[in-house]
């Protein structure tokens, strides 16, 4: 057999699984500040035009462009931001001062270092074009129209929106459940003693704390022992709690990976195997109703995997918007001598060499090794099948861009 036999490309598992993925049942409301990381259930429209009126872009002088042919104009009224003006009065200017309120009759904002003001009143050289220094009213908002559609992530920006509209609170889909359990009988949690032979758990702690940035509830399960019996019974309990179920191990061929085999039992697997490097060894199938992702049991392969695979998918779930970012293309300042049939994602960062950003790849990319993540900042892609000489172009993820 070929070394990507029986394998599924990255593109083609996506294709699969994200159809099998829609927004989770339920909404809630949230007050403002409780709804930093939330995705958006409904349109949230513009209640009345934002700006509410026509507002001086600078300090300065509100005038009627033709009455400065009848120059020095006396100075009529005073205007700070959050006053209502009146009416300009004819062949007069009126004090003016950043983001407050242009008044009736007034077409132009003249620039206080533009002009002079003594006791007769103001004097210009400058001859201003109708409108200028002016913010027209619902120049950034038109009312009625779509401010946030749904499906946004609320990002303090958006947050800031809705708050100058007015909104308070807003509906929100509520936190995805992710069930994650660890297996493997070599696994010890962090401060208990190491005995010969065990390692210490590394992918609860590094899923667990991935879900908490994606704004999910999660449901530790804990360490699995490796035998079906428990095996079977952790994922029955998952399929009760939670909307997705998370697995770190037991998804290869070994005699004490079981995982795949409970998936089966008890719903189905569809998808077994990725064109990946690192992250082959990964399942998508069902545990009743419930969707569940069998990840590697590797450090950095499950980080890899989340990121790519996971991830997308959870975001479906959250009811999150398609995202179509454009990723930079970036020279590599490594080389691949020997293309892997398998799509590989690199631990690299961006350095600034030459004068311009090139990626910089750990030079250990062991599935085994996790410092390497923690050197990185992102992802360096390196297609199927490609040779990569120093300077050809590569995709570049960076590791916020890919939790969304």
């Amino acid at each position: 057999m070929g070394p990507t036999d029986g394998l599924t490309s990255l593109d083609d598992a996506l294709a699969r699984l994200l159809p099998q993925a829609g927004p989770v049942a339920g909404t809630e409301t949230r007050p403002l500040r409780q709804a930093l990381g939330r995705i958006l259930a409904s349109d949230q429209t513009v209640p009345a035009d934002v700006p509410p009126a026509d507002n001086s872009a600078v300090d300065g002088y509100a005038v009627r462009v033709a009455d400065l042919a009848g120059q020095p104009l006396p100075v009529s009224q005073r205007i700070p931001a959050g006053v209502a003006p009146e009416p300009l009065t004819p062949g007069t200017a009126a004090r003016i001062f950043t983001g407050a309120s242009v008044p009736d009759g007034a077409d132009a904002v003249l620039m206080q270092e533009n002009v002079s003001v003594d006791d007769a009143g103001l004097q210009t050289a400058q001859q201003p074009e109708i409108g200028q220094n002016i913010r027209p009213r619902g120049q950034d908002l038109k009312a009625g129209s779509v401010a946030l559609p749904a499906g946004t992530r609320l990002r303090p920006q958006e947050l800031g929106l809705l708050a100058s509209l007015g909104i308070a609170e807003v509906p929100v889909y509520r936190p995805v459940r992710v069930a994650i359990l660890t297996t493997g009988d070599e696994l010890v949690p962090p401060g208990e003693p190491l005995p010969p032979g065990k390692i210490y758990n590394t992918n609860r702690f590094t899923l667990d704390a991935l879900l908490q940035q994606m704004h999910c509830d999660v449901v530790d399960l804990g360490d699995v022992a490796d035998t079906r019996e428990a095996t079977t019974e952790a994922l029955k309990q998952a399929s009760r709690e939670a909307d997705l179920i998370l697995s770190s191990g037991g998804v290869s061929v070994g005699e004490e990976d079981h995982v795949r085999a409970a998936m089966e039992a008890l719903g189905d697997v569809a998808l077994w195997r990725l064109a990946l490097k690192p992250g082959k060894p990964l399942a998508f199938g069902h545990v009743g109703d419930t969707p569940m992702l069998g990840l590697p049991g590797n450090p950095a392969a499950v980080l890899v995997t989340f990121l790519v695979v996971a991830a997308p998918f959870i975001r479906r779930l959250q009811g999150a918007a398609d995202r179509h970012p454009a990723y930079p293309h970036l020279p590599a300042d490594f080389t691949v001598h020997r293309p892997s049939p398998r799509r590989e994602f690199v631990r690299a960062r961006r350095v600034l060499r030459e004068g311009r950003a090139w990626i910089e790849a750990h030079p250990n990319q062991s599935s085994g090794m996790l410092s390497s993540a923690c050197w990185a900042e992102g992802l360096a892609v390196v297609p199927e099948d490609t040779m990569v000489n120093r300077g050809d172009p590569l995709t570049f993820l960076s590791f916020t861009d890919l939790l969304g």
